[in-house]
């Protein structure tokens, strides 16, 4: 009886759940796949790497062009005070281009060009620009007749210094009479040192930008040897 019981009780443990030992790991779930998620990531890094060589190309659109370095006044030619430097290509901006610098030193500036300006094509022509109701005067000016540093773009008044006892190459009038102010503000346009040699050492070129109204009294003035400059304040 005993041994039929044991026997017994054995097989009742048998049909017991058997439980995993001690290392085994149960079986993971199926992953489930997403492949929208993983198209989208792709067409992400493609995009990307499209951005990126699109940057590197446009960086190496670029051209040398003209800049001033220093400034150019009105009438001027730009001489040697350019350097070339790189740009970025723009078809709506009209740079002169630096293959194009020898040109443009046979032209003259319209109006006052600053340093560090990139050169656009229509900042200079090919003869000199007056404005309107303006007139261009030359004068032959001897030592003392003149500031020592005078230079292009300064602002200077216009005397007519001669003999006080009205004789001599002075005519009456206002703006004829000696020791009289002829020009109140006049644009020093040129002037030309004794270093250049087609010039006279004994005198000093000098052109400048007048009202019309005043260009025959500073004419007969510096035709006589009276007309006498002095630098305004503020130059």
């Amino acid at each position: 009886m005993k041994i039929q019981e044991r026997t017994g009780a054995g097989n009742n443990r048998s049909g017991a759940p058997v439980q995993p030992t001690m290392g085994e790991r149960l079986p993971a779930p199926p992953r489930e796949r997403k492949p929208a998620l993983a198209a989208l990531a792709v067409l992400l890094i493609l995009v990307g790497a499209l951005g990126a060589t699109m940057l590197v190309l446009r960086a190496g659109d670029r051209v040398e062009v003209v800049q001033v370095t220093g400034e150019i006044q009105a009438g001027q030619s730009v001489g040697d005070h350019v350097t070339s430097v790189l740009v970025a290509e723009d078809t709506g901006v009209n740079y002169v281009k630096w293959n194009q610098v020898e040109s443009l030193k046979k032209l003259k500036a319209r109006s006052t060009i600053y340093k560090g300006t990139l050169v656009i094509g229509d900042m200079f022509t090919e003869g000199q620009s007056i404005p309107a109701g303006k007139a261009s005067v030359g004068l032959a000016l001897k030592e003392g007749q003149y500031p020592i540093d005078i230079k292009p773009g300064d602002t200077v008044a216009v005397y007519r210094v001669g003999d006080d006892s009205g004789t001599g190459n002075s005519s009456s009038g206002t703006t004829g009479a000696a020791n009289s102010l002829i020009v109140d503000q006049a644009e020093v346009s040129d002037v030309k040192r004794a270093s250049d040699s087609t010039i006279s050492s004994t005198s000093l070129p000098v052109t400048l930008t007048v009202d019309s109204a005043d260009a025959a009294a500073v004419a007969a003035a510096s035709s006589a040897g009276e007309a006498v400059l002095v630098l305004i304040p503020g130059n």
